[in-house]
């Protein structure tokens, strides 16, 4: 975004508005001008120039009522002029960038100084070259022809750190082109209704132009600035623009300014687009930022640098048209403010504890090597230490170096943060066709954990196809739609009028799209049941909206979530008011004084009347599964005009027409989805505003409550009661008597839904913390979809405000794709299991190996250079191969592994140490008595620049066909017996397996010296592959110990919970340790970089290198900066960071650490 700065806007535009001034009777500069003013200001302003909005539409050629005439050529000409309603999102990182920060990775920069040394020294001669004094130094006699080639495992070295980069790259590469892929589909499905030629029609948001008339309603995200022109309650929640919580009132006359990237809260109209992409308010913002953040990258290239920036890349939806974005925070905090997952906690952990072990276990080696020639040469042989022989020791030295550096390379896990990023974008991607568009990385491995799932009912577990089945007109309960004559005219007009102008004028119900279909509903579902009720009483709706338009309708009351009810007012030929209502029926008939009879009179209707309708009509119904409305009207006298604004006085003293209930069927493969939901352990929790029967039968219909079980149902009101103290305030132990039992929570707010949501989360009843999921599609379902581990929108349904605040959006509104979203994250958490359970077997004993050959031979048996191909096949192709398993329904049969249970369980830990006992077994039998065995010259203490040894190659080939065959076993991590079970349906892990085992005979027949191979004979290579399947064989023995012996086993990778940090001590203002994608990338940096990042407090990095305790340090690190920073932990204990608590005074807490949270999605 920051590469269209407005100045070249302008530049381009000037000559632009030269030309076509003269068509439209305001320039972009008038416009944006205009848009900049508020309230009052801005109507005097209009008045002033245009002489009303009507003046306003004449001057930008388009009609309020018909809209833009919509002809190809007319709209070019206002892109032209206007602008389109696009921001140029930020360039990506390029190729070559990625490749810079992949070297950045600590181990790689050790390995390349190793690789420059060593080849620096091999091309330096010194002048003693052959000097008898230097010892063991020149043992061996070398050919002229094998000295030549010292530079050969240098520049090997060099080349294999290239393809680690390389291939590093090259998934970050992809990686964000596949995101930028995601954020393009969003954003073309995101749509927006405008007027063009008086037809009401959907477009994608970016070809809405200036002077495009478009209809705003309840729960939009407005794609562009404009001008209110028309409508009714309209109340907006600017506070991604200004910051103010309350929700403005615009009105023509006081504040018709609407402004892109706000939330429409109530209410219904029709704006006059006049600013669109950059020149709208927050296309403004971001063209600031963009050329801002230039600046201040220029001025700080440390951690910064992506801020700015990473907030626009990062923010998956709406960010081209530049959704929310509050200018004084979006400088200071990244919009992506998101904690690392469970997962990613846990595995963060476990890297940095091998990263650690391999560091020890490097600096031993290099010690010990060290030490060993030093004592052999200079105590042992009595040397003396020559000045012309110093080139030759340090060689050795360098050498050595080499090999320390190998024995890190290979404990360092590299390949983790590799295996989750595949593992999650290839989830992401399958999961796409299972209708989960995922927004949030994290999300779908969390749903993987999920405890509890607390679904609305309407649309999710049923169809939200409205119809009225039954209703109750004129004293008689017709159970099927009753006949148009048995209903008397009068009623039958009233009733007909009520529903027709009583609804939002964009519902309809349209003929079907196929012949034979069901008739197609538009607009709100329940408004649709009601009109098809009119076409049922073969009667019309559109003739009496025809004779009353839209912009006739004296006043509305829209529906929001504390009225439960809409209202419309119209004025009467004689000058008189007449309101129709409809709503919740318990409501609406409190407020009824009279009702129609058998005549179509109105009635006295008093409260004994309303209880025994309650009990004789409603209670029936409503125990059918059906939602109950009620239809009333109220007339007012001309004068005195009544006091509008008083709401409770004009909503009162109304006359009951009729009660319909409305069925909304549950969709038929919802009960299933649910029982799989149960028996893989997570509660379902339905959560509606319908009321209680109608809430009960709907869940019975689902199974989400069985009868005879013991469970609660509650209402709203008393679910508030439950929960709340003398004082009115929510107690937490109050919430943790109702919750466990709770099924069904109806006729609930939206703070209700949220207040359940968090006292689950926070709910300490049980030894697991509970992991929810929500899914919601009203613009009220906002907080609780935030508050949630994993919130899921409707992709249909759902507001643009309800999308915003989830992590995933349902793309077909069902709840079966839950179960599936469920499926797949356990999927991502096993797959990295059992990458796991390989790569550790992999790194002990190649640790093991070197470390031992090197102490005892000085010399490692597997070289720098083989050592990084095992590194390579072992990390990126594993990660590939055992990452992209397909999920099975298997999945679902087992409980959820929550939050603090060990990534490596006891099964594991068994599969690691076993395969690695067999492995060294193998390798050790092989260095010392392998010569004998095969009969061939031994290996070990070979001479510097000595050529490869057959011993040493078989040594390195049994080693990785052992590794291969070892993959197999790796598929399964619960101690299951067939390896090879589905193992066709992976194709990935197939080709990789084939395709390693043919690169390792390419690299041990032709792979020479600069892998350290001599050609095998093909017996040599049988004992190789046979070795290797022994793997497979000795995998079946492993299985059949019982791991409930093998107590002593320790689990490795869990979260305590001494490690989750109260939400108070947080401060949410912290830089993230990783931009919200990059922390995806190579475990050991994060250790590194949790150090870097805290330059400033040395302290805290003297407590690491004493190595003292984590918690100890914290603590006194707390007291001794305590008055002027807020210590902070981030979701895992391996990263401290302190953040000056000046930067944000009005900072929130962020989420206490492991407990994934959305932070930062306004």
């Amino acid at each position: 975004m920051g590469d269209m700065t407005n100045s070249d806007f302008y530049s381009k535009n000037q000559r632009n508005e030269a030309n076509h001034a003269g068509e439209f009777g305001c320039t972009l500069q008038e416009l944006r001008s205009l848009m900049e003013l508020r309230g009052t200001e801005a109507v005097v302003k209009i008045k002033e120039t245009y002489g009303e909005t009507e003046g306003l539409c004449r001057h930008l050629k388009t009609s309020p009522t018909e809209g833009l005439a919509g002809t190809a050529a007319d709209l070019e000409k206002r892109k032209l002029i206007f602008g389109k309603n696009f921001i140029p999102p930020k360039k990506p990182k390029t190729f070559l960038q990625l490749v810079w920060e992949a070297l950045q990775d600590v181990t790689l920069i050790i390995l390349e100084i190793a690789a420059i040394i060593s080849l620096g020294l091999s091309f330096y001669q010194p002048p003693g070259e052959g000097n008898e004094g230097c010892g063991t130094a020149t043992g061996g006699a070398e050919d002229e022809g094998e000295a030549e080639a010292g530079w050969i495992e240098g520049a090997a070295i060099l080349l294999s750190v290239i393809c680690v980069v390389l291939v590093t790259a090259f998934n970050d590469w992809s990686k964000e082109k596949q995101f930028r892929g995601l954020q393009s589909r969003i954003e073309q499905e995101q749509k927006f209704t405008v007027v063009r030629g008086g037809q009401v029609i959907q477009i994608p948001v970016a070809e809405i132009v200036v002077g495009d008339i478009a209809q705003v309603k309840y729960g939009d995200l407005l794609p562009a600035d404009g001008i209110f022109i028309q409508g009714n309650d309209l109340k907006i929640d600017e506070s991604s623009l200004t910051g103010e919580s309350d929700q403005v009132r615009k009105s023509v006359d006081k504040d018709p300014m609407l402004l892109s990237g706000t939330h429409v809260m109530e209410g219904s109209g029709r704006m006059l687009v006049t600013a669109v992409g950059v020149n709208s308010q927050t296309g403004i913002i971001f063209t600031l930022l963009g050329a801002g953040g230039e600046e201040e990258e220029k001025k700080d290239k440390k951690a910064k640098q992506q801020d700015g920036a990473a907030a626009m890349e990062m923010q998956p939806l709406k960010s081209a048209e530049g959704g929310e974005g509050d200018d004084k925070d979006k400088k200071k905090s990244n919009m992506h403010k998101k904690e690392k997952s469970v997962l990613q906690g846990k595995l963060t952990k476990l890297a940095v504890q091998i990263g650690k072990a391999g560091l020890v276990m490097s600096a031993i080696t290099v010690i010990i090597l060290v030490l060993y020639f030093a004592i052999d040469t200079f105590v042992v042989n009595k040397k003396q230490w020559l000045p012309e022989c110093t080139p030759v020791y340090v060689q050795y030295f360098v050498k050595f170096f080499i090999i320390g550096v190998t024995v890190l390379v290979v404990a360092v896990p590299e390949g983790l943060p590799l295996a989750v990023t595949i593992s999650l974008a290839y989830s992401v991607k399958k999961m796409m066709k299972d209708n989960n568009l995922v927004r949030h990385l994290d999300a779908c491995e969390t749903m993987g954990n999920a405890t509890a799932i607390c679904s609305d009912k309407t649309g999710t577990l049923t169809t939200n196809r409205m119809t009225v089945v039954q209703a109750y007109v004129g004293d008689v309960h017709y159970k099927e739609i009753p006949d148009p004559d048995s209903v008397p005219a009068k009623t039958l007009d009233l009733l007909v009028n009520a529903i027709a102008i009583n609804s939002a004028y964009t519902t309809k119900i349209l003929p079907p799209e196929k012949e034979g279909g069901l008739p197609r509903q538009v607009g709100n579902k329940t408004e649709c049941g009601l009109l098809g009720f009119v076409l049922d009483l073969k009667q019309d709706y559109e003739p009496v909206r025809n004779l009353i338009p839209e912009e006739k309708l004296y006043k509305v009351y829209t529906f929001n979530s504390v009225r439960k009810s809409m209202s419309t007012v119209i004025k009467m030929p004689d000058g008189s008011f007449r309101m129709y209502s409809k709503g919740a029926s318990e409501i609406v008939l409190k407020k009824c004084s009279r009702i129609l009879n058998a005549a179509g009179e109105p009635r006295i209707f008093r409260p004994r009347d309303r209880d025994e309708m309650v009990k004789k009509v409603i209670e029936p119904m409503a125990c059918d599964g059906l939602r109950t409305i009620c239809v009333a009207f109220r007339d007012f006298n001309s004068s005195p005009e009544p006091d509008w604004d008083n709401e409770n006085d004009i909503l009162s003293d109304l006359t009951c027409i009729c009660v319909v209930g409305i069925e909304d069927p549950v969709r038929p493969e919802v009960p299933e989805a649910i029982r799989k939901c149960q028996r893989a352990g997570i509660t379902v929790r339905m959560v509606t505003g319908d009321n209680i029967n109608t809430a009960r039968a709907i869940a019975i219909k689902c199974g989400i409550i069985h009868p005879g079980e013991d469970f609660l149902c509650l209402e709203g009101k008393e679910f508030n009661r439950r929960i709340r103290n003398e004082k009115g305030e929510i107690e937490q132990e109050r919430i943790d008597k109702i919750w466990p039992k709770l099924r069904v929570l109806a006729r609930s707010s939206p703070t209700d839904k949220h207040t359940l949501v968090k006292g689950i989360i926070d709910s300490t009843q049980v030894e697991q913390r509970q992991v929810v999921a929500v899914t919601g599609d009203g613009t009220n379902d906002g907080p609780a979809l935030k508050k949630a581990d994993v919130g899921f929108a409707m992709g249909i349904a759902g507001t643009d405000v309800a999308k915003e605040a989830s992590d995933i959006i349902l793309t077909d509104d069902n709840f079966s794709s839950i179960v599936k979203a469920v499926m797949w994250g356990r999927n991502v958490y096993d797959s990295i299991s059992k990458f796991l359970q390989f790569q550790l077997t992999v790194n002990i004993v190649a640790v093991i190996v070197a470390f031992t050959g090197a102490c005892i031979t000085q010399d490692s048996p597997l070289k720098a250079v083989q050592m990084l191909w095992v590194n390579l096949i072992m990390d990126t192709f594993a990660s590939l191969a055992l990452a992209t398993e397909p999920p099975t329904e298997a999945l679902l049969l087992r409980k959820p592994y929550g939050r603090n249970k060990p990534l490596i369980s006891r099964t594991m830990m068994k599969n690691i140490l076993g395969h690695a006992v067999y492995q060294l077994t193998l390798i050790f039998t092989l260095l010392f008595v392998g010569e004998k065995m095969f009969k061939i010259d031994s290996g070990r203490n070979a001479p510097l620049h000595s050529p490869p040894s057959e011993h040493y190659t078989i040594i390195f080939n049994t080693f990785v066909m052992m590794q291969l065959f070892n993959e197999i076993n790796a598929r399964k991590i619960h101690g299951e017996r067939n390896v090879f079970d589905g193992i066709f349906r992976n194709p990935i892990f197939c080709t990789i397996v084939l395709g390693t085992f043919t690169i390792q005979i390419v690299i041990v027949q032709f792979g020479g010296k600069p892998f350290s191979c001599s050609p095998l004979q093909l017996d040599q290579w049988m004992w190789c592959v046979f070795i290797g399947l022994g793997e497979l064989v000795w995998g079946q023995v492993i299985a059949t110990i019982p791991t409930s012996r093998l107590k002593f086993l320790k689990e490795a990778g869990r979260l305590t919970e001494k490690e989750e940090v109260p939400e108070e001590e947080l401060n949410e203002d912290v830089e993230e340790i990783d931009h919200a994608e990059r922390e995806l990338r190579r475990g050991q940096i994060l250790w590194f970089r949790g150090l870097n990042r805290i330059q400033t407090q040395i302290e805290v990095v003297n407590t690491f290198k004493s190595g003292t305790s984590f918690q100890g340090a914290l603590r006194r690190q707390s007291s001794v900066t305590s008055q002027t920073q807020d210590v902070t932990n981030i979701s895992s204990p391996s990263h401290v960071s302190l953040s000056n608590a000046l930067s944000s005074p009005t900072s929130t807490s962020a989420a206490a650490a492991g407990h994934p949270r959305r932070e930062g999605i306004p």
